[in-house]
């Protein structure tokens, strides 16, 4: 498991003497991992505030914080697990809210010998290692099993399931050769790396329930003005449209 991130603060020397810079820990859904970056990098330079992220499979961090890890904002690859600390009073209830809704696609590298990307392909003897995220950890794993469920091929595709524990792990599974093709999220498949070795096909959204993704605060923080003012900025018309080119679908 990883190690915490102990809360700190960091002192810096200027001309009048000692100031101390807020420091944020946030813990980050797999998904975001090349989406927030340049977010956070612009919100350290409007406001001095320098941000730390983990990421990691949804449920993964909730455990941790349930646990009593230290970070003061969560963003979630879906609403249930800020739900989860709002009713068990680790999280402000009132901080609660959707910052983007996630999208699930269908990744091959481009030098698969496979059929072209498309439902049909779920039934092709020719997919023997179909790679996607914990469904008991990860949204976007319980998406694809949504998906593939309601395509009726679930029962049939499960002996060729490959679980990762999260989603980025899922395509790093498919990259790497060890499953032919991967259900993961558009932000992952947009990536730089990816978008250059693969390519994608976007799954109707009809097949698996909204992947809203939600934020909420930690109760416990010691920085709770910083983090509502970071929860504020992922909210406002900068970050949500950094979030729509990144792949996920703006709430704003």
């Amino acid at each position: 498991m990883m190690k915490w991130i102990a809360a700190s603060v960091v002192a810096l020397a200027c001309v009048s003497g000692v100031r101390s810079q807020t420091v944020l820990h946030v813990a980050a859904a797999a998904d975001l991992e090349p989406v927030l970056p340049p977010i956070l990098s612009s919100f350290q330079h409007a406001t001095g505030i320098r941000v730390v992220a983990t990421y990691q499979a949804s449920a993964t961090l909730t455990a941790q914080i349930e646990n009593g890890a230290p970070f003061d904002l969560f963003l979630s690859a879906d609403m249930g697990y800020p739900r989860r600390l709002v009713d068990a009073a680790i999280a402000e209830p009132a901080s609660l809210a959707t910052y983007a809704r996630g999208t699930l696609v269908l990744w091959r590298r481009k030098d698969s010998s496979l059929p072209p990307l498309s439902i049909p392909l779920f039934r092709d003897p020719a997919l023997k290692r179909l790679a996607i995220a914990d469904p008991d950890r990860a949204p976007y794993g319980r998406a694809a099993v949504a998906a593939l469920t309601r395509l009726h091929v679930y029962d049939q595709l499960k002996p060729r399931i490959v679980t990762a524990e999260n989603v980025a792990q899922a395509a790093q599974f498919v990259e790497s050769g060890n499953a032919q093709a991967g259900l993961i999220s558009l932000t992952l498949a947009l990536t730089p790396q990816l978008k250059s070795s693969g390519e994608y096909w976007i799954m109707p959204r009809g097949l698996y329930p909204p992947i809203e993704q939600g934020v909420v605060v930690i109760r416990r923080t010691k920085q709770q003005a910083a983090a509502q003012q970071l929860l504020n900025y992922l909210l406002a018309s900068d970050a949500q449209a950094q979030f729509a080119k990144s792949g996920l679908t703006p709430v704003r």
